[in-house]
């Protein structure tokens, strides 16, 4: 994967968390690690929400991710990972 996509993905990601969080964080404020249910509040139809709209603007299809996957995405850099790993694939 390329760095420039990495960051694109990542910065996705960090604007839709602070979407879906419904808050007065910046994305750019949002610790990569911090637990997004934890650390933030994000409730599971909330990251359901967030991960279908980065999903979107990522043209990464969220049927690339099982359950466990998405159980699993627990910090946004979970997130990103997840979303590079499937940039440009096709359906």
């Amino acid at each position: 994967m390329r760095p420039d996509t990495e960051s694109t993905i990542e910065s996705v990601a960090r604007r839709h968390l602070a979407l879906a969080l419904e808050s007065d964080l910046a994305p750019d404020a949002l610790d990569l690690d911090a637990d997004m249910a934890g650390d933030y509040g994000l409730t599971s139809l909330n990251k359901v929400l967030f991960l279908m709209s980065a999903c979107d603007e990522a043209a990464v299809s969220l049927a690339r991710f099982t359950e466990p996957d998405v159980a699993a995405m627990a910090t946004l850099r979970d997130v990103t990972t997840a979303l590079a790993r499937h940039v440009g694939e096709v359906d």
